[in-house]
């Protein structure tokens, strides 16, 4: 598995783990990768994360997926901006998701977060992904 797209390789971790009904997922640990979690942990769309270790010994996130009556919560998790395609967004054009039901995820100058969180700082960012 090619590891150019590291946050794109944890969403497909965590769309794959809940296909199977997993509880937790592993995945390792880097910075950008604990702040989206800390956004989905925040909207609700994860239990939380925890510092773990791998067999290797190498740093791990060990991520509690969340269902409600057996279905995830996450329905869609969808990586925006790619390595070879970086997408960013001014505040104005900051995207929708459903109409506001989902949120994307922006990197912006003032850390990770929703785009909802983003208008109100008034700040736009790269567009990281979508979570509905």
């Amino acid at each position: 598995m090619s590891m150019n797209d590291p946050l794109g390789d944890m969403l497909t971790r965590i769309r794959n783990a809940q296909m199977r009904g997993k509880s937790t997922v592993r995945t390792p640990a880097s910075k950008l990768r604990a702040w989206v979690l800390d956004v989905l942990k925040a909207e609700g769309y994860i239990r939380g994360y925890e510092q773990a270790t791998s067999a290797a010994g190498h740093p791990e996130l060990e991520i509690s997926l969340k269902y409600f009556e057996g279905t995830p919560v996450i329905r869609e998790l969808a990586r925006v901006s790619k390595p070879g395609r970086r997408v960013y967004s001014g505040t104005r054009e900051l995207p929708q998701v459903r109409n506001g039901l989902g949120v994307s995820i922006v990197s912006t100058p003032k850390g990770v977060m929703t785009d909802a969180a983003a208008r109100s700082a008034n700040v736009g960012g790269e567009v990281l992904c979508t979570v509905f």
